[in-house]
């Protein structure tokens, strides 16, 4: 079957991994993948697929109403994968404005395109798809109820003494929405405009929301892989407050296999939870990659231990996110495929064996690179 896909934010972590699958995996489809390349976009994480038939990569800004219409007609538009957004917390505590004008008008401008085009075809939404990817954080914050840990009833080795949770409440589809920080609040509203899309003119659409992703070809602003590279050069590894926050970790690969799923055999107007039944508190995370890290190096148990530097916490900071993953799995059958031990030793591997990226990342080069690349 031939379509047409629109993937925004394809340049980015989550982006990036979704792009390479749907492109490998489906070459009967043509991918677009479209991305502004902001700070976090980077044409390097798709250098593997970037000469393939059925790729194309289109810089241009979400919020451009008119070349959202343009791009969505010119290209024969039939899926819309939206991921597109500013997505970290403290980049929204100092500048909120950017993140309620890419998130929220970035995402009205794409459903208004989508739309006008769907709506003026014979078949009008007809094997139409507009799916929205948002956060569990949208759902607010969790008690840290249970300091020593429960099992956790629904893990997918709920058998198992490993399988630990840090209280007994846990973000469901209908979880009621409580956002805390200017990301959050952006991304609960873009969430709100998509069902509203479908409850005023009918479009189909799905919403899904994740926990923590990580892997390769992060943006190093985000733990794990700043901890990576801070441990590497023997930089301080910056704990807020006590370290206490737990969140829990999803592989990116499995949450672009569920994106996949989802995207053809999930329901019209659902909502579901994306997890990867993997909660930890901040410093224990923190000290399980120091471990894996100097293990990776050559270096002595506990010798990047004193890099851990507590500092004073991030305002509005949420104790705890969990998410429940029941219904994907119970109506499409979906599941982590990795335990976090193996997926935390995969991913610090990579940025291991890949510092050229990294450095590239550090120093600014990669922008330089692809902006010549495609005269940006």
């Amino acid at each position: 079957m031939n379509r047409n896909i629109l993937i925004t934010g394809g340049a980015g972590f989550i982006g990036s991994h979704v792009v390479r699958l749907f492109v490998n995996k489906y070459p009967g489809y043509n991918i677009i993948n479209l991305d502004k390349l902001t700070y976090a976009g980077n044409l390097a994480n798709l250098k593997d697929i970037e000469d393939r038939p059925n790729y194309k990569f289109i810089k241009a800004d979400i919020c451009d109403y008119d070349r959202m219409r343009e791009i969505i007609s010119s290209n024969q538009i039939d899926g819309i994968i939206h991921l597109a957004a500013e997505s970290h917390v403290d980049r929204s505590i100092k500048d909120p404005f950017t993140f309620a004008r890419t998130n929220v008008m970035g995402t009205l401008s794409l459903l208004q395109a989508a739309k006008e085009y769907w709506e003026s075809l014979q078949e009008k939404y007809k094997g139409k798809l507009f799916y929205h990817i948002s956060t569990d954080e949208v759902y607010g914050a969790l008690a840290l109820t249970h300091p020593e840990g429960v099992v956790a009833p629904f893990t997918t080795k709920a058998s198992s003494e490993d399988d630990m949770a840090y209280g007994t409440e846990f973000f469901l589809e209908t979880t009621k929405y409580n956002p805390h920080s200017p990301y959050s609040a952006s991304k609960a509203s873009s969430d709100h405009f998509v069902r509203a899309y479908h409850d005023t003119y009918g479009m189909p659409t799905i919403v899904t929301n994740c926990s923590n992703n990580y892997g390769p070809f992060q943006f190093p602003e985000k733990l794990i892989p700043l901890f990576i590279n801070n441990i590497r050069q023997g930089k301080p590894l910056p704990v807020y407050g006590k370290g206490e926050n737990v969140r829990d970790w999803l592989f990116v690969e499995d949450h672009a296999r569920a994106i996949d799923l989802i995207f053809h055999k999930g329901k019209v107007a659902e909502t579901y939870n994306i997890g990867g039944f993997n909660e930890w508190k901040n410093i224990d995370l923190i000290k399980v990659i120091i471990k894996t890290v100097d293990r990776l190096l050559g270096n002595p148990e506990g010798y990047s231990d004193h890099l851990i530097t507590f500092v004073t916490d991030r305002l509005g900071h949420d104790m705890r996110y969990a998410i429940d993953s029941r219904k994907l799995q119970a109506e499409l059958g979906w599941e982590p495929s990795l335990q976090f031990e193996e997926g935390i030793e995969k991913t610090v591997r990579w940025y291991l064996d890949n510092q050229d990226w990294m450095d590239d990342i550090t120093s600014g080069d990669y922008l330089t690179y692809y902006r010549e690349m495609y005269s940006l």
